[in-house]
């Protein structure tokens, strides 16, 4: 997705940290690169939009369930080998989420 203008930040780096900048999970000159892109992108400042959305719903709809301790535990170590680039199959973090 881009808007095909050229920009200080480019488009496929806003989307692939976006949830990183929604869990406000980043630095603060990253979000201001970021904040700085969407008001020039309007293709990336509606799918921020629709994260942002969608990211509420779930809060609003699932917030409220407690999530056993080592399910928990299991998937923040999926998330964490993902991010530090570990190969994760589909079976690998299927199985996890349904024990």
């Amino acid at each position: 997705m881009s808007c095909g203008e050229p920009h200080e930040t480019d488009c496929s780096e806003v989307l692939d940290h976006l949830y990183e900048f929604l869990d406000h999970e980043m630095p603060d000159s990253d979000c201001t690169k970021f904040e700085v892109h969407f008001e020039e992108c309007s293709p990336c400042l509606e799918k921020y939009g629709l994260e942002q959305a969608v990211k509420k719903l779930v809060k609003r709809c699932c917030g409220q369930d407690d999530v056993p301790t080592d399910l928990r535990a299991k998937v923040m170590g999926r998330i964490e080998s993902i991010r530090s680039g570990q190969v994760v199959s589909d079976q690998d973090v299927t199985a996890a989420t349904q024990e």
